[in-house]
């Protein structure tokens, strides 16, 4: 049994968490329905527990103590005492050792034993008690000593969501392979934080990093026992502590996320986390006690009002983290407070975003948790995403959260995808290049809302997506049963790479093409991490438990690829430098009548306006969309960069010859970008009514030299 020689204080019950303040350390832990808390010390290594101490006090449902020297670098956990009846929604078993929902730092990994199930798992009854210990099984919480010297950091100012790009990428994924990253820190925050990394993403002309989950995740047992891992890290169990798989030393991790941020900034870019607040990783009724279930299962999860043994499940993982309970809430703003206040992060991307706006009546964007977020200084004060749906009833809500929220807009995604393929007309392809207003036009929401993507995490790359018809997952070791099978991909004639240069050059220009509308659409847009030189995870679209080279990034980049990334470079110039490009406002298509323009205007390929008929022609694939917002609002100006623009899109299998249209201020139009000419780097001038010939499968963008009147 573990001495007990420490000297314990009553401490306080606030903050939660272990709190070091120069002198000792203050633990404090919520439960409702708890009947003792003890603190449990472990030594340097985490293998012995050598002080078992009860905390003293018990506040407004807080169990707290001081420990006066007890310093940074400790680990530690926690034993919970209460009843153990899971027909009443309660699985308190002291012979499990807990991580702290507040613990700033992690060090180790679970190991899948039986010990870690609050039931015997050989029965596989749930409602029976197991009495083995846990604790040689269990990561361990650090107390983390949060002091840290930003510098400059406090000078960093956000950028504005209009001028926003996102780059989507994965700590481990991005830089496992980099050349120039030194071999021990390679995959890790620091590797990260490595000159070469935040110059080349800088160069790209993104602005915001959005990093997949880096709270402390759990690998699921039956993915370690095939030899794989929860490589995207959706499965958390520390809402407050940096993964420490991701830390050249773990019990540093904060020291060097906090170093990693600090770079990125210094880089001039943001840092945005992707969160998994609407489940944990302890599963459903058989799933495995670490923290939340046995600290207080009630309290925490979503139970089944008639049977509260079980969970709902409205994450499709087994439970549902309870935002209806407000000491849940305050865990979760809580935790977004802390990013943003201590580790300087810019903004969060919500998994499974509708969770969180559920009620017993079902998602509401009034709901107590999203308002909450809109309205809190800290929390408010950067970027907000949510996932917009999740498997529950009426899960699907794009469009439908809150202002101050953006939403992953999965239809640009669709219909984009469907256009370049042939199968979307330009009927569907129009409201989405114009941020999606029929979806997000509401409430005084701007355009920015509409997160615009091709490709995420989740599903094919974009050269994927154009060298496949099929998902190939076999690699998971499901018989390629997972993942969707409805990706809108075309392969453009073969499956999987070929030797064929018709269709590679062809796959080049579609991904071009893609990326391009992606840029060109009103909106914010998102790129994922190595689609800037046409990276491939062999035709799987999930690798959720790929920690191998189908997730990792290879560097080795071909010509084709360096090509690419020049490409989207121009994109990404063209956008931060034309306002059109990322207006602040929904474009209506209304005449201006003082000005005689329109802020956008559909230009069939004779030249002329579409008409009301035209439009009803479903399979029409052509179409140019003329941008202009002279006059229209006080966030533009005279300058040449404001001169309007006309992007021509041609999904068809043959060329046309496309009449320019005259317009208001110039007799001549500027070719800035051709899809079909990728290196271009100075690009014709055409005078009004005359044609151009816009190539099969191809998009072009002009500006109108204005004359000095204009």
């Amino acid at each position: 049994m573990p001495h007990t020689d420490f000297t314990v204080l009553p401490g306080t019950p606030q903050p939660l968490g272990a709190t070091w303040d120069g002198e000792g350390t203050n633990f404090a832990l919520f439960s409702a329905n708890a009947t003792k808390v003890e603190l449990c010390i472990f030594d340097d290594d985490g293998k012995e527990e050598i002080a078992r101490i009860t905390l003293p006090e018990f506040t407004n449902q807080i169990y707290h103590g001081f420990l006066p020297d007890l310093k940074p670098g400790t680990l530690y956990g926690y034993r919970v005492h209460g009843p153990y009846e899971p027909h009443n929604g309660h699985r308190f078993n002291p012979n499990k050792l807990l991580l702290d929902p507040y613990a700033r730092g992690h060090v180790g990994d679970i190991i899948w034993d039986p010990a870690v199930f609050g039931y015997q798992l050989e029965t596989g009854d749930d409602t029976t008690f197991d009495e083995r210990d846990s604790a040689a099984f269990i990561p361990k919480c650090v107390v983390v000593d949060r002091d840290f010297d930003w510098k400059e950091d406090p000078d960093w100012q956000q950028v504005p969501w209009e001028r926003t790009i996102v780059y989507e990428t994965h700590v481990k994924g991005f830089t496992k392979q980099h050349p120039k990253v030194p071999e021990g820190e390679r995959g890790t925050y620091k590797g990260l934080a490595n000159p070469a990394v935040t110059d080349y993403i800088k160069s790209l002309g993104v602005t915001t990093v959005e990093l997949l989950p880096v709270h402390t995740f759990v690998a699921d047992q039956f993915l370690i026992e095939k030899g794989m891992t929860n490589f995207w890290g959706y499965n958390s169990i520390g809402f407050f502590a940096p993964d420490p798989r991701y830390a050249v030393s773990p019990k540093g991790s904060v020291q060097e996320f906090k170093d990693m941020v600090a770079r990125f900034h210094d880089a001039g870019l943001e840092v945005i986390l992707d969160v998994v607040f609407n489940h944990t990783a302890e599963g459903n009724e058989k799933g495995a006690t670490l923290s939340f279930k046995g600290i207080d299962n009630a309290s925490y999860y979503s139970l089944q009002p008639d049977n509260p043994r079980f969970y709902n499940n409205d994450s499709g993982t087994g439970n549902t983290f309870n935002l209806s309970h407000p000491q849940v809430t305050r865990l979760v703003s809580d935790s977004l407070r802390y990013w943003v206040q201590e580790m300087h992060i810019d903004g969060y991307r919500f998994d499974l975003g509708t969770v969180l706006g559920r009620t017993p009546t079902g998602f509401d964007k009034n709901s107590a948790f999203l308002q909450h977020c809109g309205l809190d200084p800290v929390i408010s004060s950067v970027k907000l995403i949510a996932e917009p749906w999740d498997i529950g009833p009426g899960g699907y809500q794009v469009g439908n959260f809150p202002p101050g929220w953006a939403e992953w807009n999965d239809k640009f995604r669709d219909v984009v995808r469907s256009f370049w393929k042939g199968s979307a007309g330009v009927k569907e392809l129009v409201p989405r290049l114009c941020g999606s207003a029929d979806a997000f036009n509401h409430d005084g929401r701007r355009p920015w809302a509409s997160v615009n993507f091709i490709a995420a995490h989740d599903g094919f790359t974009i050269n994927d997506l154009v060298t496949y018809n099929e998902k190939h997952n076999d690699a998971n070791g499901e018989d390629n049963k997972d993942g969707s099978s409805n990706n809108e991909s075309w392969n453009c004639g073969v499956e999987g790479p070929t030797d064929d240069e018709t269709i590679n050059l062809l796959r080049e220009k579609q991904i071009r093409n893609l990326i391009a509308t992606l840029m060109f659409s009103q909106g914010t847009p998102m790129l994922l991490a190595g689609d800037e030189f046409g990276r491939s995870q062999g035709g799987n679209n999930n690798a959720y438990c790929q920690d191998s080279d189908i997730s990792w990034i290879n560097w080795e980049i071909e010509h084709k690829g360096q090509s690419l990334i020049r490409f989207v470079q121009k994109l990404t110039t063209l956008r931060q430098t034309y306002p059109m490009l990322h207006y602040t406002r929904f474009l209506n298509g209304e005449l201006k009548e003082d000005i005689d323009t329109k802020d956008v205007t559909w230009i069939k390929e004779d030249g002329t306006e579409f008409s009301p008929e035209d439009w009803d022609d479903g399979e029409r694939k052509r179409v140019g969309m003329l941008l202009d917002v002279r006059g229209y609002a006080s966030d533009t100006s005279k300058a040449q960069e404001d001169c309007p623009l006309l992007i021509l899109f041609n999904s068809h299998h043959e060329d046309v010859d496309f009449v320019l249209p005259e317009h208001i201020g110039g007799s001549t139009w500027k070719l800035l970008l051709d899809t079909n000419q990728p290196d271009m780097t100075d690009g014709s001038t055409i005078e009004n009514s005359k044609p151009l010939k816009l190539v099969s499968r191809s998009l072009s963008l002009l500006a109108l030299q204005l004359t000095p009147e204009a």
